[in-house]
């Protein structure tokens, strides 16, 4: 979508204007009518087009005299500040500031701006930094397709311009090779964040992704999302579909359930009871279990769990249902969480930086979700996770436990499955698909951070 742009120069019209006359004043002192040259049908612009057009054309006058060029002042609403208010911290004085406001106020309710929403004003300020600075232009965002821009017109008066993008909603077949990282090809093909983080606890089930994933194996991400014209993401829907390595998961939702489910070709849930590792994302294992030279101590001893080197607030998740044992500070181990798991398991989790919101004893945690982030408290020499795990009251190696997968579909839900199987494999075949989507107050579309 076309943005206000002020500091574009003006289209001059005066020399075509007069030439124009000049012709229609020979043609007529020589007796002659004078013809207009025939006409030339223009061809149908686009929305963007006729937008880009329309902002040039408001903006065309040169700043005015005594200021310098506009300049993009990016503005955020702050808690208990008004619209106009924010207006003036552009450095615009309190007249401009009331004179935008209120024109903003005949097309939107300035009630339903938020602390933490943004518009960007184009603002010139006075050569030699004496006087007030004066606003040519604003641009505010009032919907996920959906946008006000205020300009100043030639003769100083402001003019009011709403513009709504069309929206369509896509299922998108993202696939590609590893370049890198996993999160990083698969944001180049358009992914957002949300589909990222699914497909990555989907596939943390059967990988390490740290050791396992390498460059040039082939991965395919399926999902649904609603973009604008310019090509800005929305809104997202789920993951359908998620492949890497051979490994593929399709998602399902059992009949007469609210709950969604990933499930392999043949209709095996691929959720395991235990993830390979409690972090999404890694740089390296620092260090295994088993007697290590101790990094402080600088002696030999027993490392009793996995260190994973990892960016400090890096999301840690816990691997398996389980119930918060403990939540403190434990000594060398910092900032410290511990975690009872079925079958006799349990996992704890040193040095970090802080916990998850909610995170104390007792509470009840899923499969996948944060519960708390890395850090380097107590002692430590360097961000990290220290993971370990215990089975009946004794210390084991994290890596080898092995654990079983869950449930296998049958009779009808199995058929069920296998339509909807069908219908994405059909999705892919066919490279994707997009329908538009009329924008109302009730579909619930939404800006989304990717």
């Amino acid at each position: 979508m076309a943005q206000f742009d002020p500091r574009r120069q003006p289209l001059r019209l005066a020399p075509h204007l007069l030439t124009t006359a000049a012709a229609i004043g020979l043609a007529l002192m020589a007796g002659k009518p004078f013809a207009a040259s025939e006409a030339q049908e223009l061809p149908v612009l686009t929305p963007q087009q006729t937008a880009y057009l329309e902002t040039q054309a408001y903006a065309a006058a040169a700043a005015p005299a005594g200021l310098n060029a506009p300049e993009a002042v990016p503005v955020q609403i702050r808690r208990g500040e008004s619209f106009e208010d924010a207006i003036r911290r552009s450095g615009v004085g309190a007249n401009d500031a009331s004179a935008v406001a209120a024109t903003i106020a005949s097309a939107f309710d300035l009630k339903d701006i938020r602390a933490g929403d943004k518009f960007e004003a184009a603002v010139s300020r006075p050569r030699g930094g004496v006087g007030e600075a004066r606003l040519i232009g604003l641009t505010m965002r009032t919907g996920p397709a959906s946008q006000l821009t205020v300009s100043r017109s030639f003769d100083g008066a402001l003019r009011l311009r709403a513009l709504d993008e069309k929206v369509t909603h896509e299922t998108v077949v993202a696939n590609d090779k590893v370049q890198g990282s996993l999160s990083a090809s698969a944001r180049e093909l358009g992914a957002t964040s949300a589909v990222i983080r699914k497909a990555s606890q989907l596939f943390a089930h059967k990988f390490d992704m740290q050791r396992d994933v390498r460059a040039t194996d082939e991965f395919t991400l399926v999902f649904d999302r609603s973009v604008t014209e310019a090509g800005r993401t929305i809104e997202t829907g789920d993951l359908l579909y998620a492949e890497l390595k051979g490994v593929s998961f399709y998602r399902f939702q059992r009949p007469g359930s609210n709950k969604v489910e990933y499930f392999d070709a043949t209709g095996k849930n691929v959720r395991s009871v235990m993830m390979r590792t409690p972090l999404q994302s890694f740089r390296r294992v620092s260090s295994n279990y088993g007697f290590r030279t101790h990094p402080i101590a600088g002696y030999r001893k027993m490392h009793q769990g996995m260190d994973f080197a990892a960016s400090s607030g890096t999301p840690i998740i816990a691997p398996a249902d389980g119930v918060i044992v403990e939540a403190r500070r434990w000594g060398g181990y910092g900032n410290w969480i511990r975690v009872r798991h079925s079958n006799g398991l349990e996992t704890g989790y040193g040095h970090l930086s802080r916990y998850a919101s909610g995170m104390r004893p007792g509470l009840r945690v899923t499969q996948g979700q944060v519960i708390g982030y890395v850090g380097s408290t107590g002692n430590s020499t360097g961000p990290h996770l220290h993971y370990e795990m215990w089975r009946n009251g004794q210390r084991i190696n994290p890596a080898s436990v092995r654990t079983q997968e869950g449930t296998v579909l049958s009779g009808s839900e199995l058929a069920a499955f296998r339509a909807e199987k069908a219908r994405i494999d059909r999705i892919i075949a066919a490279g994707g698909q997009s329908r538009p989507v009329t924008m109302n107050a009730s579909n619930g579309l939404r800006p989304i951070n990717s």
